[in-house]
């Protein structure tokens, strides 16, 4: 039989099951109460009548036991109930206080007595402490948790870090004027288990909830309003079952409220203000004039009582934000041509020769090209007395004024048409406009995210051993990202200043990058890369439960048709590349790329997800279960609905293929088995042993493509020049900013290009755990575990795959002198490979105490480590980090530790409702009585960061557009930690790294460049520094600061009975880094991780610490009216 029609017969064999015996479970958002009844002799106890009620809406479901005792009652409301059981020559039992969670599977057994019918047992019921009969690792934050924590933005998905084994990516670029974060996605981006961030999974009411990055949900703002509209959602963060899929990562899978019999809701707001806020680290002067208001309401109960119920919520953020910008701009003395003038203060273990710019045609009288002259302008002079080094740059700071105005709403329907028929539906909305300058104060930028989600689920039990649940589902984000459309400094709008020609008519400013440590120009109006991205997802699931004797049964399907539209105005404005600020003042470009808009035009990337799922949780015995699931998904591969697509079919192609296929389809044998146990040694339900191993594919899906489709010829011209000066048809020595006036043309040789793997690899990932749970009181539960994963065949992103392909030495690998690039019909090519491998590896624990006597505390630690050959899904710097792609042609240079490892963590959190004395009465009830207090304490190491040299000038010449280059590590005394902690302004040790030296004479002879081009000029004599010679500093070898934050909150509440016995009017007050601790973030751009510039000279900014991770301590204030 071939492949293909064995494939499609098990596709066929594994929906025809499906068509018949299709369960409900946590493919949907409900929970799943099931059990064994007995009587008191051990014996099971078939057909006894088993009623659910929902305590607070009054709905039930009821089902019979089977002949084996069992019984299911799936797909219920998470929420408080009762359980009815009678039976005939029995007394009827009833158990109340049974809490069930989000997309929970518990197990209520229960024992018969002897009796009539009418007579009735009462029973409140101990909530389960373990997890008896499911093997992933995961925990619910419950609706307390949610809305009585600090949280400072009131963003619910950020309180997913207090489970053990997540950790926030605090590298993740800023979202601020001028930054790509938005082709990256806005969320808070969560690496769980060791797994990039597109590898989870956001869920809102069983509805895939994840934004175009196939990243965490969030505006523009970066988090999720509604904290008054999510009633709980689960974390899953390891070997979850057959289920879920469109993840290799976590599912972070949530539930909105509904209504009830009874109407209840809030109203409050919340405010911050520049005023109740500490001074930040980098602040210069007063603090930052900030303002926010965060104000809303939230209203549910009953349209029909026991039949329809309705929950609105809206809240809305006012922000006006100062921000700090800290930038590093040319001094007084290098704009008058003095080029290390060596002012008082200066370094003297860093001497450097002065230099007066020689006087020549086109320069002012101190010898400053007059192009360069006229781009001095968007540079501030430094502030007084911040001048530092050698005397070439100062630093500069400004306050910019974010406004951000968001409105979010969210609405959901329930109807129960029946016990048997159930309908609800979800609807939510959220906009945010958004504004800012850039990085030096020259242009306005606007960006603007829109968001829409909709869900429609009916769910039906045909009997008491089989049910249905079908659900639809809508997801759109529209984005508009970085429009720079309005000018602060009137230079920034003189098209005079810009590039000019027939490719460039008309545009402004182009960007200007130089090394050395001087903060980048993003380009006058326009000049930044602006997106423009519409996303749609329409989802449809359908899953059933089937119970069999002891086997629970699940059964689905689920399709989703993705549609991304983009338009990608990448670099309109063009780029300019300096060696360093003597270059730039001299007019010696290194390189010049840019978007011609002329050939601009949209990408429309449509894509089909199918998956199908079979789980069988078996109870082989009454103290032991079996998870065994299988799970297919399978993606279409993605097109163009105008065919323009463009792709190489192997990387030195004379021409690319065009339209479809992009690329071969990897995914149509994904099927993933997923085991499991849980077992209960000792039978009393106090030690619960787990463990389990599992696939989960990764999915090609079209977020890892944008920045692939749209970018290459001939659907769009984007020109990469990698020797300026030598594109002119006469000699142009000025050429910076408009190549000497002269309109030059882009050949195909200098355009950009694609490659994509043409027959990827299978990309999963495997995952396990073994882990024991165990009960210590009746409210106390401790865990430790052992989680693992590998991934094989990840996407490897590369920014410049055309390079000069080094040659392997006894030194290490060595670029050839006049070596040619893999590719010379194009100037660059950007590359997709399938070939990154991924391994976690880390122990877990738990203590947690649930909410009794007013009181729940949980504390968790990990201490895990995550290595990878890269990081990257999205673009080739995904991440905070130097490095803009990493070298493809040996992943053993690459591997080390993931861009997002965080070695350990610490997280404690709990709620304490204050007890009030009895004999409080009257005055002294209310004024000592209704405190409640809150905290979130977090401890983690710092994420690692790479050392590089000489970005922008490729010293090393690889001739790649990837033009930063890898230093040696040095050893000796001092170097065996390559940081100084506590030292912000020299954290990096630069004295442990060097530019790379030859072994010996006659290798420098025989293999080295005697003028590097980045040196400018030939080495002096017996200086063996070998520029071309790659470094043997590895890949994040450097780790940064660590993380430690104490998050501390008071609330009174007030209660007035006279209202009604829920009404409260609480007063909130809220410290955000109560002790106020500096957490500095790591050097994340070139300006302070390249030790040395291009011409070998350390950079005096390098290991700088500019900016932090959290905020300093901050104050807010709310009141909160509560029914």
């Amino acid at each position: 039989m071939s492949s293909g029609r064995a494939i499609g017969l098990a596709i066929a064999t594994l929906f025809f099951g499906i068509s018949y015996s299709i369960p409900v479970g946590a493919q949907v958002a409900g929970a799943t109460l099931s059990g064994t009844i007995t009587d008191s002799s051990g014996g099971v106890v078939p057909n006894t009548r088993v009623v659910v009620k929902n305590v607070a809406t009054g709905v039930t479901m009821e089902v019979t036991t089977n002949s084996d005792g069992v019984y299911t009652a799936a797909n219920l409301l998470p929420g408080d109930y009762a359980v009815t059981v009678s039976a005939k020559g029995y007394a009827t039992e009833q158990k109340t206080g049974i809490v069930l969670t989000v997309g929970a599977q518990q197990v209520f057994d229960l024992t018969l007595h002897v009796g009539s019918t009418t007579e009735v047992m009462i029973v409140t019921a101990e909530p389960p402490a373990l997890q008896l009969t499911s093997s992933d690792i995961s925990a619910v934050v419950n609706a307390t948790t949610v809305r009585e924590l600090p949280l400072n933005g009131r963003s619910w998905t950020d309180l997913a870090e207090l489970q053990p084994g997540v950790n926030a990516i605090h590298t993740q670029p800023d979202f601020s004027a001028g930054t790509d974060r938005g082709n990256r996605g806005f969320g808070q981006q969560l690496t769980i288990s060791g797994a990039r961030p597109q590898q989870n999974n956001y869920r809102l009411d069983g509805v895939s909830l994840n934004d175009y990055a196939n990243g965490a949900p969030g505006s523009v703002l970066g988090g999720n309003l509604g904290v008054d509209a999510i009633q709980e959602f689960s974390v899953l963060t390891s070997n979850y079952s057959a289920e879920y899929g469109k993840t290799s990562g976590g599912v972070v899978n949530a539930i909105t409220r509904s209504g009830t019999n009874q109407f209840h809701g809030s109203a409050y707001e919340f405010l911050r203000n520049s005023s109740l806020d500490s001074r930040n680290y980098f602040d210069v002067g007063k603090i930052p004039p900030f303002k926010r208001n965060q104000f809303g309401g939230a209203i549910g109960g009953p349209i029909f009582k026991d039949k329809t119920f309705f929950f609105a919520d809206y809240e809305g953020i006012r922000q006006s934000k100062g921000i700090s910008n800290l930038t590093v701009v040319p001094s007084q003395a290098a704009r008058n041509g003095q080029i290390c003038s060596n002012p008082a203060g200066a370094d003297p273990s860093n001497p450097c020769t002065p230099l007066q710019l020689p006087v020549a045609p086109n320069t002012d009288p101190n010898g400053v090209d007059l192009n360069a002259k006229a781009y001095l302008t968007f540079y501030h002079l430094p502030d007084p007395g911040t001048v530092f080094g050698n005397g070439d740059l100062g630093t500069y700071t400004f306050v910019g004024q974010q406004v951000v105005n968001e409105n979010f709403f969210t609405g959901r329907v329930d109807h129960r048409f029946s016990n048997s028929d159930s309908l609800f539906g979800t609807y939510m909305y959220d906009k945010t406009p958004y504004s800012s300058p850039d990085g030096l104060n020259n242009v306005e930028f606007d960006t603007l995210t829109s968001r829409q989600f909709a869900s429609l689920e009916e769910t039906h039990a045909f009997n008491s051993r089989f049910g249905n649940s079908i659900r639809v589902g809508g997801n759109h984000e529209g984005v508009a990202n970085n429009q720079s459309l309005k000018a602060i400094n009137p230079a920034a709008a003189d098209a005079s200043l810009g590039v000019g020609g027939s490719a460039f008519a008309g545009r402004d400013a182009a960007q200007v990058l130089m090394g050395g440590g001087v903060t980048d120009f993003t380009g006058g109006v326009g000049g930044s890369p602006t997106y423009f991205y519409h996303w749609n997802s329409i989802q449809l699931y359908d899953d059933a439960f089937f119970t069999q004797g002891t086997h629970s049964l699940r059964f689905g399907v689920a399709v989703e048709r993705e549609m991304l539209n983009l338009l990608a105005d990448t670099d309109p404005n063009g780029i300019w590349n300096f060696n360093d600020l003597q270059g730039f003042l001299t007019n010696q470009p290194t390189k010049f790329q840019g978007g011609i808009a002329s050939t601009l035009s949209p990408r429309n990337l449509p894509q089909t997800l199918f998956g199908a799922y079979l789980q069988d949780d078996w109870r082989a015995r009454q103290n032991l279960t079996l998870n065994l699931g299988l799970r297919y998904e399978m993606s279409t591969v993605i097109s163009e609905t105008s065919g323009k697509l463009a792709n190489l079919r192997h990387i030195s192609d004379a021409t690319a293929h065009l339209g479809d296929p992009f690329f071969y389809n990897p995914t149509l044998k994904d099927f993933e088995p997923r085991v499991g146990f849980a077992w209960d040694p000792w039978r009393n339900g106090k030690t619960a042993v787990r463990g389990g191993v599992g696939l989960f594919d990764v999915q090609p899906l079209p977020y890892q493509f944008p920045l692939l489709t749209s970018q290459a010829i001939p659907f769009f011209s984007y020109t990469v020049v990698k020797t300026p000066t030598a594109v002119c048809s006469s000699p142009c020595p000025n050429p910076f900013p408009n190549f000497g006036g002269q309109n030059i043309s882009f050949p195909a040789n200098r355009l950009r290009t694609t490659y994509l793997e043409p027959h990827p690899k299978r990309n999963y990932v495997t995952q396990w755990n073994l882990n024991i749970q165990q009960q210590l009181a009746p409210s106390l539960t401790a865990m430790i575990a052992y989680v693992g994963s590998r991934g094989v065949h990840q996407p490897f992103r590369v920014d410049d795959a055309n390079m000069a392909i080094p040659t392997k030495t006894s030194a290490g690998y060595l670029w050839p002198l006049n070596a040619n690039i893999i590719n010379p019909n194009f100037g660059s090519i950007k590359g997709l490979f399938f070939d990154g491998h991924s391994q976690y590896d880390a122990m877990e624990a738990q203590l947690a105490k649930r909410m009794s006597h007013g009181f729940q505390v949980q504390g968790t630690f990990s201490w895990s480590k995550s290595i990878d050959t890269s990081s990257a899904s999205v673009a080739g710097d995904s991440f905070g980090n130097s490095i803009s792609s990493l070298n493809w042609f040996d992943l053993r240079l690459t591997r080390g530790p993931s861009d997002f490892n965080v070695g350990r963590t610490v997280v404690i959190n709990g709620v304490w409702d204050v007890p009030t004395p009895k004999s409080f009465v009257g005055p002294a009830q209310a004024a000592l009585g209704g405190w409640e207090l809150g905290l979130i304490f977090t401890a983690s190491d710092g994420v690692p960061f790479t050392a590089t040299w000489g970005t922008g000038s490729d010293p090393a010449l690889t001739q790649s557009g990837d033009d930063w280059a890898f230093p040696n590590r040095l050893g000796g005394s001092g170097c065996s930690k390559l940081t100084n902690p506590g030292n912000p302004g020299h954290y990096i040790k630069t004295e442990c790294f060097a530019v790379p030296v030859a072994p010996s004479l006659a290798f420098w002879n025989a293999n080295c460049d005697p003028a590097p081009p980045s040196f400018g000029g030939p080495l002096p004599p017996g200086d063996l520094r070998c520029f071309n010679l790659r470094g043997n500093a590895g890949r994040n070898v450097l780790v940064g600061p660590g993380v430690s934050e104490l998050d501390f909150s008071v609330f009174k509440n007030n209660k007035v009975k006279s209202i009604s016995e829920t009404f409260n009017i609480q007063f909130r007050a809220e410290i955000f880094n109560i002790l106020n601790h500096v957490n500095f973030a790591p050097p994340s751009t070139p300006t302070n991780t390249d030790i040395f510039d291009g011409a070998g000279v350390l950079n005096q900014e390098a290991g700088a610490l500019t900016r932090t991770t959290t905020t300093a301590r901050e104050i807010q204030f709310a009141i909160k009216v509560i029914f």
